[in-house]
Formats: structure tokens, C-alpha cells, sequence
């Protein structure tokens, strides 16, 4: 090994091992990636599911105003609902005015208001009050709704056999095809792709971005604010060789926080795949490989523009401002290229800064292997890259670093 490369060891295994002296460092660096897609995988639709059945238990308290059908309300009982029935206020301009019954929605008296007015040619007119924002009210509504509709059907029916009609083939003359179930041809796997594409590239690409923020902070202006960086600079290496030492140090930290976050990923899409909940994304090794090539140039670039930014900051506190709004110029190209259709999609957005890496993964979750497409990814990245550690070399290489803080 020449002298070169076992400085820049010595370098980095310096910065990894006083960055994980720190437990609380260990915590966010390791636990925090894998419980991340487990909780959001997991967890949480356990969670939504345990707050659905609690809803659906409710026994809720609704009005009903006006003419009352007694099939409708036999329905609504028999859905945990306390029907009551009232006249139909008279100071209301329309069925849809809240009135007095405004309040009593509002205080919880009442969960929902149904008002009900045929007219003249027997047509049922009808209108429902609620409270938007209460969840109970919500939930009126929804079982109102379900059980007016089906209620509806059955006199929509009656009416047809009445006039000697076949209500199936009367109200549904136009019939799919009942002998198969489905008519994609896009197997289980590409739709799991196609479901994953939506967000993972987005969850990488912040968390790379984020995971190597702490340590480029400590690693650069937080040596300055210790009085520590001038003591490195002094040793007999150049700077070139510092800035790689931290570099590698920072991107080793930042690639076990990212790789403990795919497995807790593989772990929850092995658990979704086991309960029939999504399918394991159909990709091929190829595409895998692509995938982890285009997050290792991200991370190359991301991890060089944080070092350069922190190492102009005379302190934490300024370093976390400047690398703070970082993470917001991630999320919004994330958001926006969520909604750019990849089919027939023009050459030149893979060269655009973080765009074309987020693009790549959606097309690699999908399998896609367009070669006019990974050469411009591939060759930018590389190029943003060579960009990002040239602007780092350049402020490793200020002199004003020895200077004092004070």
C-alpha cells in the first residue's frame, strides 16, 4: 500500500470512529433505517386497519328530516345507527341549508342529518348534513350513503319488474366479459414495480441525501468549532488526501444507513409478498446492479457537495443552515419526477442534475433497460460527480481554514 493511500486510512478510520463514539449516532445510523420501511409498510396499515374497525363499530346518531322510508331506516338500524326522526325545519331555504341543525353538529350532539322530500312526480329528493372535519361525522355520512344507494337500487328495481322489465338486462346492457378475471397482460411482479417506482426512488434519494449530512457536518465544521481541523491540516498529508479520508469516512457511514434501509424494504415487501398484499417487484440482475450503480454516483455526488458546503460553515449551526434547504431541493425534483409519464419520454431529461438518477430507478423498478437512457444517466452522474468533489478539493484547498474562529 503506498504512503498515499494508507494516509487517507488512517483518515478515514479516524472520522468513523470518533463518529460512532456516540450512541445516539449509532441509533439514528443503524435502527433508524430499519424500522423506517417496516413502520411504513407494517405498521401502519395496521394501524389504519385497527382505526377502520373501530369506526365501523361506532354506533353513530343520525337525524333524519322530512319523509322517512321505513325499508331506509330499518337498513340504518341494522347498521349500528340511532335513527331519529324529525319534521323537516321550516325556516330553510333549501335541503341542503344547515339551519338550526348547524350547531348541533358541531357540538356532537348529532353525528349526521338526512333529509329526505319526494316530489310530486314520485321522485325522492334528498340531502346530507355533516362535519367534515369529525370523524364520526364522516363516517355517517359514508353509511348513509352506502345504504341510500342500495336502497335506491332496490327501487329502481321494483319499478322495472312493475313495467315488465328485466332490471340486469335493462340497467347493465353493456357486460364484461365474466369468463376471465383480469385482461392485463402485465404479470404480479411488474405491477409491484410499477406501485414501488412511485416512492422509493423519492425515500432514496432523501435519505442518502440525509444520512450524509450529520457526518459532514462533524466532519468539517465541526472540527473547525472544536479547534480539532487545524491539528489535521497540520499533519503531513495533503489536502487532496484529507478530503478523500472524510470523503470515504462520510460515504461509508452514509452506505450502511442506506443499505440498513433496503433491508428493512426487502423485509417489508417479504412480508406485504407473504400476506398477498403486493407482489416481489419482477426485476432482473441487470437491473439490480443499475439500480445500486446509480445510488453509488448519487451518493459520490451528494456526499462531496455536502463535505464542500459544511467545510465553508464556521460552525455547526451555520453548516446545518446551509445544508438544511439541500434536503428541500431533493424533495421537490423527487415529487416532480413521480409524475413524468416514462413512456416515449424524451432523452434529455436523463441528464438533468438528481432528475435523471430518480428517473433511472423508476425505469430500473420497472425493468426497463434502455441503453440510450443508462448511458446519459451513467455519464452525467459521473460528470455531476467529478463536479461535486472538484468544488470540495477546492474548499479543503482555502487557506483561510488555520485561521482562527474567534
Amino acid at each position: 500500500m503506498s504512503d498515499s493511500l494508507k494516509r487517507v486510512r488512517i483518515i478515514a478510520s479516524k472520522e468513523i470512529i470518533e463518529f460512532v463514539r456516540d450512541w445516539r449516532t449509532l441509533l439514528a445510523t443503524i435502527l433508524i433505517p430499519l424500522v423506517l420501511f417496516p413502520a411504513l409498510f407494517i405498521i401502519l396499515p395496521l394501524i389504519l386497519q385497527s382505526e377502520a374497525a373501530e369506526l365501523e363499530a361506532l354506533e353513530l346518531d343520525v337525524v333524519i328530516q322530512g319523509d322517512v322510508h321505513e325499508d331506509l331506516v330499518s337498513a340504518l338500524n341494522d347498521d349500528k345507527i340511532i335513527v331519529i326522526i324529525e319534521q323537516l325545519p321550516s325556516d330553510i331555504a333549501n335541503l341542503s341549508d344547515p339551519g338550526p341543525d348547524e350547531q348541533r353538529l358541531r357540538n356532537g350532539e348529532i353525528d349526521a342529518v338526512l333529509r329526505m322530500q319526494v316530489s310530486g312526480n314520485n321522485t325522492w329528493n334528498y340531502s346530507i348534513l355533516q362535519l367534515s372535519t369529525s370523524e364520526y361525522s364522516s363516517q355517517a355520512r359514508s353509511r348513509i350513503l352506502t345504504h341510500l344507494w342500495a336502497w335506491e337500487s332496490e327501487v329502481v328495481n321494483r319499478s322495472l319488474l312493475e313495467k315488465g322489465l328485466d332490471p340486469d338486462t335493462t340497467l347493465d346492457p353493456v357486460k364484461w366479459d365474466g369468463s376471465i378475471t383480469t385482461a392485463d397482460t402485465a404479470t404480479s411482479g411488474e405491477q409491484a414495480g410499477m406501485i414501488l417506482s412511485l416512492f422509493i426512488p423519492m425515500v432514496l434519494a432523501i435519505w442518502t441525501a440525509s444520512s450524509a449530512m450529520q457526518p459532514a457536518i462533524d466532519m468539517t465544521a465541526g472540527e473547525r468549532e472544536r479547534g480539532t481541523l487545524e491539528a489535521l491540516l497540520c499533519l503531513p498529508c495533503s489536502r487532496i488526501e484529507l478530503l478523500t479520508g472524510k470523503w470515504l469516512a462520510v460515504a461509508g457511514i452514509t452506505a450502511v444507513s442506506v443499505g440498513l434501509q433496503v433491508v428493512g424494504l426487502i423485509f417489508a415487501i417479504t412480508y406485504l409478498a407473504s400476506s398477498s398484499f403486493i407482489a416481489i417487484p419482477a426485476m432482473s440482475i441487470s437491473s439490480i446492479l443499475l439500480i445500486a450503480a446509480a445510488v453509488i454516483l448519487f451518493a459520490i455526488m451528494v456526499v462531496a457537495f455536502e463535505l464542500a458546503l459544511a467545510m465553508k460553515a464556521h460552525s455547526v449551526k451555520e453548516a446545518g443552515s446551509l445544508l438544511a434547504p439541500s434536503i428541500i431541493l431533493i424533495i421537490f425534483p423527487a415529487l416532480f419526477t413521480q409524475v413524468i409519464n416514462l413512456d416515449g419520454i424524451e432523452s434529455w431529461w436523463f441528464a438533468i442534475p438528481l432528475v435523471n438518477v430518480l428517473l433511472a430507478l423508476r425505469e430500473l423498478l420497472l425493468d426497463r433497460i434502455i441503453i440510450e437512457h443508462v448511458v446519459i444517466w451513467a455519464l452525467s452522474s459521473m460528470f455531476y460527480a467529478f463536479v461535486a468533489a472538484w468544488f470540495a478539493s477546492r474548499q479543503f484547498k482555502r487557506e483561510d481554514l488555520v485561521a482562527s474562529l474567534s
